[in-house]
């Protein structure tokens, strides 16, 4: 039955196409009337159920005016990602856990048809000539397209859906992501302006942890937020600017970069400098921008633990320009005040692995920058469905209070301990 549908779908699709007269604006009800009549007309000699009238008439209208057989997908809160190989592989993630798709995309030209849609939604491009992109939907999502010759099995793209109401720390703490003594610390000290660097892997939550940790900045500030794609919503701010790098095309476009960006931002009166991601050169103007007067600026990078983040940055700063090592390291050193690890278990949850303060200095054996690890997550086994279970552990004290205390702040932890 669902052959016999695709088939009468694709020539009412057809039909539909040849009648619509192009030279003016056809509202979606319109297009919804004329489906109605379609599917009236075409089914009258079939044996339908009004619920299979109904999934006909909503995939005519998406393959029409939506994303296809993507746009159920794209509208479903439980789905995180969504994953293209070509039109007939389409793969999903639900709950931590992927699947395979039971919906194809009917040709590859329908395939490429809603990658124009998306990139030209977002004013980019890609074609053969540029085939890799970055774009976003119209309710957030971030999308990574590549398409032939680069991708070998047909147009790729990659959906990462966010949720519809931003996470808060709030909910964090409800998902176990973070225990809630030490989110109250994180956000004084990101009220006392501290630079904080979050790292983690692929999917570990850093860009959701940034926007829940940005809540805490002062409303009174003038924040700058520099993305690739659009995703931040720092929404209690007034005074934000917030601008999205831009690749070059074949137009005469030239790219505007992250690097860019960040240079021009310095010229806006910034009070914090919000970078959503550095992956290359753009870490020495974030560094350099930490190091100049902008307190409480916060950016996010890929590693594999906070000491393995500062060697990354080494190396992107190295990309932008040949300085010597130890220069760089006392770069970071006094431009990045906290480095917030997270990680995603082998259960699939998301956790708070580690914070490590950069309390200045090099070490005097190895000549690279001090870490002070303040927690840690420890493992400490499994319940009886695999789930890990784990606490967080103090390993150390913040070193460098000068800036809790010019803004008349001490962490929630101490004051507790203190009264206690």
């Amino acid at each position: 039955m669902r052959a016999e549908l695709e088939t009468l779908k694709t020539d009412i699709r057809k039909r539909l196409v040849a009648s619509m007269d192009m030279t003016r604006d056809i509202s979606d009800e319109e297009i919804l009337e004329m489906i109605d009549r379609e599917v009236i007309s075409s089914c009258s000699d079939m044996i339908m159920t009004l619920s299979e009238k109904r999934t006909l008439r909503s995939e005519l209208f998406h393959a029409m005016r939506k994303l296809d057989v993507l746009q159920d997908l794209v509208d479903d809160p439980t789905v995180t990602e969504i994953m293209i190989n070509g039109k007939d592989d389409i793969f999903i993630e639900k709950s931590g856990r992927l699947s395979k798709y039971d919906l194809t995309f009917e040709s590859k030209e329908k395939l490429e048809d809603v990658i124009q849609k998306i990139v030209a939604g977002c004013n980019r491009v890609v074609n053969e000539s540029s085939p890799i992109v970055d774009a976003r939907l119209e309710n957030g999502s971030r999308v990574n397209i590549v398409l032939p010759p680069i991708a070998l099995n047909g147009p790729i793209v990659t959906i990462r859906r966010f949720p519809d109401e931003p996470i808060n720390m709030k909910k964090l703490i409800g998902f176990g992501s973070v225990p809630e003594y030490i989110v109250k610390d994180l956000q004084s000290l990101v009220r006392a302006g501290y630079n904080i660097f979050i790292s983690g892997g692929t999917g570990s939550g850093k860009t959701t942890f940034l926007n829940a940790l940005s809540d805490s900045i002062p409303s009174t500030d003038r924040v700058i937020t520099i993305e690739d794609n659009a995703e931040l919503q720092i929404l209690h701010v007034p005074n934000i600017v917030k601008m999205e790098s831009r690749n070059a095309n074949v137009e005469g476009c030239r790219e505007i970069s992250i690097r860019d960006l960040i240079k021009s931002s310095l010229r806006m009166r910034p009070d914090r400098i919000v970078v959503g991601e550095v992956r290359g050169g753009e870490a020495l103007d974030m560094v350099q921008a930490m190091n100049t007067g902008h307190d409480g600026s916060m950016s996010t990078g890929h590693a594999n633990s906070a000491k393995d983040m500062l060697s990354r940055l080494e190396t992107m700063i190295l990309m932008a320009m040949d300085l010597p090592l130890p220069a760089i390291r006392r770069q970071l050193s006094s431009g990045i005040d906290l480095i917030v690890h997270l990680g995603r278990l082998r259960d699939r949850s998301r956790k708070l692995l580690e914070i490590c303060e950069v309390p200045g200095g090099l070490n005097d054996e190895t000549g690279e920058v001090r870490l002070n690890v303040l927690w840690q997550y420890v493992e400490t086994g499994e319940d009886e469905n695999g789930k890990v279970i784990g606490e967080w552990r103090k390993t150390g004290e913040l070193e460098n209070r000068d800036k809790l205390k010019a803004a008349g702040l001490v962490l929630p932890s101490e004051a507790q301990r203190a009264a206690s």
